[in-house]
């Protein structure tokens, strides 16, 4: 299986798992260019509960060659940089469709 297969697995797993946990599925694999130079943001899956919209980040790990699962938790593979990016997409989406940025997100 390659990264981007494991990738489109771990998004659908967390897909099937919120909306078990009653999220609305509002967005998939949303990107967009940012103005200020050749980056681009992506949010895997944005949702939304009880008037709260989230912006989802899936990371999928697996074990490693020796049969261990990574050291490292999910978590830390987001880091200060990622975080700024994801906060940017978000913006733009909700700007995008026009949704005021003090609501809950």
């Amino acid at each position: 299986m390659t990264s981007k297969q494991l990738g489109i697995l771990g998004e659908k797993i967390a897909v099937d798992y919120l909306k078990n946990k009653g999220y609305q599925i509002l967005d998939r694999n949303y990107s967009n260019k940012f103005l200020s130079g050749p980056q681009r943001g992506e949010i895997d899956i944005i949702t939304k509960k009880n008037e709260t919209i989230s912006f989802i980040e899936v990371k999928t790990l697996t074990k490693s060659d020796r049969g261990r699962a990574s050291t490292i938790p999910p978590e830390m593979k987001v880091d200060f940089q990622k975080q700024k990016k994801i906060i940017r997409t978000a913006e733009n989406w909700l700007r995008e469709r026009k949704i005021l940025l003090n609501i809950k997100w």
